[in-house]
Formats: C-alpha cells, structure tokens, sequence
C-alpha cells in the first residue's frame, strides 16, 4: 500500500518525539544521533514497512505516512515568511517525524549553497517567488528529480505537513519510472540509457552567476538496466541533440501518463524516492494571514547509488559538485 494509515501508532510515535531534544538546531549533530537510536524503537509495523520500501522502493516510487502526531492548530507558530528557521525555535511534531523516519531510511544531508546549509527546511508560500524556488504558490511548480546534477543527490525527499492550503488545492504530483518505462519504446530508453546530457542547475547552485548555462551533464535513464534510474528535469534538462530532444519528449509524455496526485494534510508524510521518481506541485492560492500551506523538508541519503562515499554523519552539510 502506498498511502499508509498509522494512526494506530499515534500514541508510541508522541512517546517516541517526547524523548528527542526540545531544541533541535542547537544541537543538531546530536539531535539526529538521538533520533537515530529512537528509529530503531519505531513500531513494528511501521519499521518494517520503512525498511522493505528502503530496501526495495515499490511501483509508485513513493510511499505516504498519513496520521503522524501533529500540533494542534491553536498550537501552532504562524507559517513562515523567511528562512531558514530562527536557532531556537523549539522543535515542532512533524519535525521529529521527519528526525526519526529520516534516520530510519538513511543520513539526514543539508547542501550549502540551499538554505544557508540548514537541514530542516521550511516550505512556504513567498511573494514573488522564483520560478524554481519550492516557495512558489499560484504557478505550477514543474517536474522534477531533486537535484539530478548534483553528485551528491538526495535518496530520498521527505515532506511532511503541519498545515495545508485553505482550500487543499495544492498537490504532490509523482511519477515513476517504474510506472513510465513501458511507455517508453526500446528505440528511445537506448537513445537516453547511459547518456549524459546538458543540464542547467537551481539557482543556488550557481555561483551568483544569473545564468551559467548547462553545466551538468544528467543521464536520463541509468543504474539497472532492467530497473533503472531516473534524472529528469522538465525546466533544467537542455538536450541539444535534436534526436535527444526527440528522445526526452518522450520519456516527458511517458510520465504525465502515469502521474499520480498526493495531497498532504496535517499529521502527512510523503517519502519520495529520488532515484526513481520525477516530482512537481499544483499551484494553490495563499492568503498571507499566517495560516498558509507549511510544510517541512529534509533529503536523505543512503548508501544507494555512491551517496555516501563513508565517514559521514546525519546532519552533515555538503558542498556542489555537478555531475558530468
């Protein structure tokens, strides 16, 4: 099942957060070693769960949490405006899910040129936003795997919520390639199997450079070749070859096809499998009244795919390097 119900689970989950520290950017180093001790204290059911999905992945490339001890809404701090988080903000519900389900999957990463090389991740509405910033609202947010051209690129992207939209509009669309690849003929997966192709980076990834051009070079379809991976952007990705262009069109249609809506709401959390999906959000209306949508973010890495060359520790912050 991909969306799961645990509420069931609420009562050991709350025991669970009530043992992290109350401060987590204090000490945040520590804070995740803790939480990493209580993953191992999670819930039978849910533990497995997270361990066979860590393991394996499923169709859809992701898997939902639904029903997490969340804050009340009177509760609640009003919804962010600016980033990152001030140091002691005492730490929220939905923040110590993302603690002790993130160090079940993996290593919790902060990059340094996003966000300042914060961890947690505020995700808010912002007036004139960029066109690629997570913090657009009313323009669709396009499709895209979280940082393909970096070679550090996350596992996993976790989002959880702690409040939606006013009218829950807004929506995680997904795609995978599990799901897309029968779409997509042996003709054009040879076209794109293995094939580096120009790509342009985030804009904090840039250097302060306006536009520094296509200077990544993302495979498209790579890993297994019966179970591969995927490295797509529909803003970032520059084929120049017209053949490529061709290629990737189709790999493009392929998945809209199987594109798969998620909604969260308070008390949600989405585990996005970054090697095998491509994602994108609806556009949503804010109301600028400190109820606005809120959610909270953090990338995971595992052993999977290079991510961790060995050393390294949850809440480690690393620097860009882009694939080629």
């Amino acid at each position: 099942m991909t969306v799961v119900d645990c509420t069931g689970f609420a009562g050991q989950l709350t025991a669970l957060a009530a043992r992290l520290p109350d401060i987590p950017r204090r000490d945040l180093h520590g804070f995740l070693e803790r939480a990493g001790e209580l993953a191992a204290e999670l819930p039978t059911g849910l533990g497995t769960l997270l361990d066979e999905f860590n393991a394996s992945g499923n169709r859809d490339g992701f898997l939902g949490l639904r029903g997490l001890p969340v804050d009340a809404e009177d509760g609640l701090p009003p919804t962010p405006t600016s980033t990152p988080a001030p140091l002691d903000r005492p730490l929220l519900r939905m923040e110590a899910m993302l603690a002790i389900v993130g160090r079940r999957l993996g290593l919790h990463t902060g990059y340094k040129e996003l966000r300042a090389g914060t961890v947690f991740h505020d995700v808010y509405p912002s007036p004139n936003a960029h066109h690629l910033s997570s913090e657009t609202s009313e323009t669709l947010l396009e499709f895209h795997t979280e940082m393909a051209y970096h070679v550090l690129q996350p596992n996993y992207v976790l989002l959880a919520c702690s409040r939606a939209d006013h009218e829950r509009r807004a929506a995680t669309l997904v795609a995978s390639i599990r799901k897309a690849l029968p779409l997509v003929s042996e003709e054009y997966q040879n076209r794109l199997w293995d094939r580096p192709l120009p790509c342009r980076v985030d804009v904090a990834f840039r250097g302060g450079v306006a536009d520094p051009g296509a200077i990544a070079g993302v495979k498209p379809l790579y890993g297994d070749v019966t179970d591969p991976f995927l490295g797509y952007d529909r803003e970032l990705l520059a084929p120049a070859d017209p053949e490529d262009v061709e290629a990737v069109g189709v790999l493009s249609k392929a998945l809209d096809e199987v594109t798969e809506p998620v909604r969260l709401v308070p008390g949600d959390l989405l585990i996005l499998d970054n090697f095998r999906t491509t994602h994108a959000r609806t556009p949503f209306t804010p109301r600028w009244d400190g109820a606005d949508r809120w959610l909270h973010r953090v990338y995971i890495r595992t052993p999977r795919g290079g991510q961790l060359p060995g050393g390294e520790r949850a809440g480690d912050v690393v620097t860009f390097t882009p694939r080629s």
